[in-house]
Parts: C-alpha cells; sequence; structure tokens
C-alpha cells in the first residue's frame, strides 16, 4: 500500500459503491472508536495509525457480498468496539442490527458510539449468545474473531431463522484470521463459501484474513 495514500481515498477506490452520506457517518464512527481507544482498550493500540485500513476496510468487506432485504436482522456476537456490527449498521440503514458483548465496559462504549451517531437500526445489549431466548433469531450471525469457529458455531447455530431471500443465505457470517483449516477439519464444518480477503484486497495488506459463511 503506498503509505503517502490518504486512507479514505484508498477506502473509496475499494467500496465505490457506498455513498457518500454512509462514509461521513463511517469517519465519524472511526472519530469516536479512536477517542474511546485512548481510553479503554477497543482495538490494539499499535494498530490506531491504520485504524481505517486495518478494522474498517476489513469489515466493510463483507459488503461486496451481503446483500440484505428490507427488516434483515443481524446480531454481531462479541462486538467489542462496534466491530463489524456499526460500520454494517451504518451501511445498511434498512437492516435491523443487535450489538452484543459480554464484557460491560464494552457495552457502554458502543452504547455511547450508537447513540452520538443517531443509528437508529441498532440496539445494544450486553450478554452471552447462549443466554438469549430460544424464540430470538436473526437473519445473520455476525463475528469477528471471537473464539474458535467450532465454538463459535455452537454458541449461534439455533439462533439463525432459515430462509434464502438474502443473498447469501441466512447463516453466519464470521471474519477469521489466519489457518482455518485444522478447525474446520477436527470439527466437521463445512463451510458454504469462503472468500480470501487479502486476494479481494491486495493494497490493504490485511494478510491472512477470511471471510466464512456458513449456511443454517
Amino acid at each position: 500500500m503506498n503509505n503517502g495514500e490518504d486512507p479514505w481515498d484508498m477506502l473509496q477506490k475499494w467500496f465505490p459503491d457506498l455513498e457518500q452520506e454512509t462514509w461521513t457517518k463511517l469517519k465519524e464512527y472511526t472519530s469516536l472508536l479512536r477517542e474511546w481507544n485512548a481510553k479503554i482498550n477497543l482495538v490494539s493500540r499499535k494498530d490506531t495509525d491504520r485504524l481505517e485500513i486495518k478494522h474498517l476496510a476489513h469489515c466493510l468487506t463483507i459488503t461486496k457480498f451481503l446483500r440484505l432485504m428490507p427488516k434483515a436482522r443481524l446480531l454481531d456476537v462479541g462486538t467489542g468496539g462496534g466491530l463489524p456490527g456499526i460500520p454494517l449498521a451504518i451501511c445498511y440503514p434498512e437492516a435491523r442490527f443487535t450489538l452484543m458483548d459480554s464484557i460491560g465496559k464494552k457495552v457502554m462504549v458502543v452504547e455511547d458510539m450508537v447513540k452520538r451517531l443517531d443509528l437508529q437500526n441498532a440496539e445494544v445489549i450486553r450478554g452471552r449468545v447462549e443466554e438469549l431466548p430460544k424464540k430470538k433469531s436473526y437473519d445473520f450471525v455476525i463475528g469477528r474473531a471471537v473464539t474458535a469457529l467450532p465454538t463459535f458455531f455452537g454458541w449461534v447455530q439455533n439462533k439463525i431463522a432459515k430462509g434464502a431471500k438474502h443473498s447469501p443465505a441466512n447463516g453466519i457470517l464470521y471474519l477469521k484470521g489466519g489457518d482455518y483449516t485444522e478447525e474446520l477439519n477436527s470439527s466437521g464444518l463445512h463451510p458454504a463459501k469462503i472468500w480470501n480477503l487479502d486476494e479481494l484486497l491486495p493494497e490493504a495488506e490485511l494478510g491472512e484474513k477470511f471471510l466464512i459463511h456458513f449456511k443454517i
């Protein structure tokens, strides 16, 4: 990547379909994330300079594949600093997002960012996904490096409503770093699709990053 180039110019080149008002909100979000990260460790401090590329671009890759009908329901498990839930809520204003984390101070931060961004389509809850009421279901459960793939799958597989009106079909969308093959082989899980994000955005130098879709 050309280090002299403005990261927002890079992002707009990589994601040309996003509208200007979306970019305005995404800039506000990264500003809030930096502000909070100085007080509470939400993302690695050494990544602060590359926040737009290492974290935001990483999450926005989902927008290249995800096509949602209005009123789609998505659950972001282990949202941490609002990733990937807040950027996706900004990009998909017609969908409904639930951002969940078990750590109180992170929930407090995400609530503050959602309020200051005036995200009407996002709610924030504290807890563990295993504790959600059985009747609660979502079109997609999303997560970013929360835990081992088989563990995450076990937590959320019964939280997904069957359906194929969105693209891809309802299921799990998991952002995973590093080699995933051993986890899949040992668990017997079979993804519907795996995207290599470093191949998709080579200029971002994301390293070994994958988006894995499990159809339920």
